[in-house]
């Protein structure tokens, strides 16, 4: 057994030495964030890399959650290419469940496992400034759709992030963002976590979700493409290889690996310390898309 883990370390001493210093933004989001088990590994390999000397900031969503509070209120959720409908009453259960009740649970957990979380949404600091976004036309639909209060992002300042991560802290970031008139709006956690790694330089972007990857066939685990090109996403989106929720996901780290981000990942938080693997191990356990 020793020996398996000296192979381990050994293994993971390049991908330290080149990720040291290194900003890594984490988007979470899924099934995962219910799951209390799961949560708290993942948590404990964030706490794990900030000691290890990269710089973790993390995004997260909570579609499932989300849209369980809208059931309690006996809202149903609608969704228009993979994106929410939010009107004035969703964007309070929106804020309510992601700043009030899962971003301090992260925070809380972080601390629990020996590092220093802090809370931020897209507000702090004007943080994400985005416009409410336009409506929007679907194949088959004559008349375009409004998402309502839902945020196309016009800009990121990264600044509380860069001085919160510099001074040792884990930020824990919600995507609500605000307009020019001080309106909330309710932006895709992925587009969020796309646009905050380019506005970092990140290194890496990184989706934790509840699926193993991009799947050739979505109904076959064992069908993950492990790494692919920006250049085939369009292809991939009109053979159905990516559909629904997963185009958002796949788009954004797309956009971030054409913003300067080295590569993205997208990797199956179910599986414990997938993280670590992603990252530390030569052949990974998601899906790595890269420039080419």
């Amino acid at each position: 057994m020793s020996v398996k883990r000296e192979q381990v370390l050994i293994e993971a001493l390049p991908y330290l030495r080149e990720f040291y210093d290194s900003i890594m933004v984490i988007k979470i989001g899924g099934s995962i964030m219910s799951d209390r088990e799961v949560l708290d590994t993942f948590v404990q390999d964030l706490v794990l890399l900030r000691y290890v000397g990269i710089h973790p900031v993390v995004v997260h969503g909570g579609g499932p959650e989300i849209s369980e509070k809208m059931a309690r209120f006996g809202k149903k959720s609608v969704f228009v290419g993979g994106l929410r409908v939010t009107d004035e009453e969703t964007l309070e259960i929106a804020r309510m469940v992601l700043v009030g009740n899962i971003n301090s649970s992260l925070v809380t957990l972080i601390g629990k496992h020996g590092g220093k979380g802090i809370g931020l949404s897209g507000k702090d600091g004007q943080l994400i400034v985005a416009r409410k976004k336009e409506p929007i036309v679907i194949a088959g639909e004559e008349v375009p759709i409004d998402l309502g209060w839902v945020g196309e992002v016009v800009r990121v300042n990264p600044e509380i992030i860069m001085i919160t991560a510099g001074k040792g802290y884990i930020p824990v970031i919600s995507p609500i963002a605000v307009d020019g008139e001080g309106n909330n709006l309710n932006v895709n956690a992925d587009t969020a976590a796309g646009v905050i790694a380019i506005a970092l330089g990140a290194k890496k972007l990184i989706s934790v979700t509840d699926v193993e990857g991009v799947k050739l066939n979505p109904e076959d685990c064992n069908s993950v493409i492990s790494s692919f090109r920006i250049s085939d996403f369009r292809r991939m989106v009109d053979e159905k290889v990516i559909t629904g929720g997963m185009i958002p996901k796949v788009e954004a780290c797309v956009r971030a690996v054409e913003g300067g981000v080295q590569s993205a990942h997208i990797v199956d938080g179910r599986r414990p310390h997938a993280l670590l693997l992603e990252l530390f191990t030569d052949t990974g356990v998601g899906t790595m898309i890269e420039r080419g």
